[in-house]
């Protein structure tokens, strides 16, 4: 019998590009932009702070991260 190694990011959901979320912000990444966590999927949001609540629509996808702007409404 052969081993055999876990496949990583099997089954992980990703939002697609120009989907919107209302999201809450929890902190701040090392290059200053609000994270945010999307059915726990990282999205990082440039502009924001700890504890705002914004509407963000998704911009880039990555393998285990989102990038996603503000929208202004």
């Amino acid at each position: 019998m052969e081993s055999r190694k876990p496949r990583r990011g099997r089954g992980l959901w990703k939002p697609r590009v120009g989907e919107e979320y209302t999201v809450k912000i929890i902190e701040i990444s090392r290059r200053g932009d609000g994270v945010a966590r999307v059915r726990g999927l990282i999205v990082f949001v440039p502009g924001t702070s700890p504890g705002e609540e914004v509407k963000v629509r998704i911009t880039k996808v990555g393998r285990r991260h989102a990038v996603g702007e503000v929208i202004r409404e």
